[in-house]
């Protein structure tokens, strides 16, 4: 669903590399919509003095510090959704019925807050569109 392109921001043929990647990556025959979103990331920026990647889209990560990782999962997710056709949600269900049972069958259920003092819970769920429709007419409330 998705191409993750590390590389090592300091070496100094990066930009060799990114080009050899690239060749074997187009050479492979990959749908283009694969190599169209795929994600760059750029390591190593704690070894360059205030750097800044000067190529569109590209993210700037340190894994040795942690630097950037936030925004590295947050891009992978929304580009893994986008291509997945899924969405994250939060939705109220009573625990009384068989709201939550039908999510974990038909859905990646990520948290569960129960909510004791109402019998519900808040449930964060990764959900496509058409699961979600159904989950919509079955449970209207």
């Amino acid at each position: 669903d998705l191409i993750v392109h590390v590389r090592d921001i300091t070496h100094p043929e990066t930009n060799l590399q990114k080009a050899t990647v690239l060749s074997v990556l187009r050479n492979l025959n990959l749908p283009s919509h694969l190599l169209d979103s795929m994600v760059e990331v750029h390591n190593k920026v704690d070894l360059i003095e205030r750097y800044k990647p000067t190529e569109e889209n590209a993210l700037a990560i340190s894994a040795l510090h942690g630097h950037g990782l936030e925004e590295l999962k947050e891009e992978i997710e929304k580009k893994i959704l986008t291509a997945t056709g899924k969405k994250i949600l939060t939705v109220n269900v009573n625990l009384e019925g068989p709201q939550l049972s039908w999510l974990y069958k038909e859905a990646t259920v990520q948290e569960v807050e129960v909510m004791p003092e109402d019998g519900t819970a808040r449930v964060k769920v990764i959900i496509g569109n058409s699961a979600f429709g159904r989950y919509k007419n079955l449970f209207p409330n």
